[in-house]
């Protein structure tokens, strides 16, 4: 990959967030569940389509904070309006694992 600048990173803008609510979303065409997150009083509260059936369940997902983009444009999945991005990386077997903290920060913190 070529390097990037400041600038280009800045240009994402990565927040925290805290899981509200999580449910099944069995229209996806793969396995995923529909978020609420808490993104802070700046941002507010969006939703988010996640892959990320194959380590959690909803009720283990609701309170954890998690790392968001919060500034790709909106993206239809069905009936479903994902408005931000949850970060996570593939374990060895292509599951999504979620990015996560070192501690409790305030939602809507920007990562830098």
């Amino acid at each position: 990959m070529p390097h990037i600048t400041w600038v280009d990173f800045e240009r994402v803008d990565v927040r925290v967030g805290t899981i509200l609510e999580a449910r099944e979303f069995p229209e996806a065409r793969r396995p995923a569940y529909q978020l609420l997150i808490d993104l802070g009083p700046e941002i507010g509260t969006k939703r988010s389509s996640a892959q990320i059936t194959r380590h959690y369940q909803p009720h283990e997902l609701v309170g954890r904070q998690v790392l968001c983009v919060v500034n790709f444009p909106p993206k239809q999945i069905g009936k479903f309006m994902s408005e931000v991005l949850v970060t996570g990386a593939a374990d060895a077997h292509g599951d999504i694992v979620l990015a996560a903290l070192a501690g409790p920060v305030p939602n809507g913190s920007r990562l830098i």
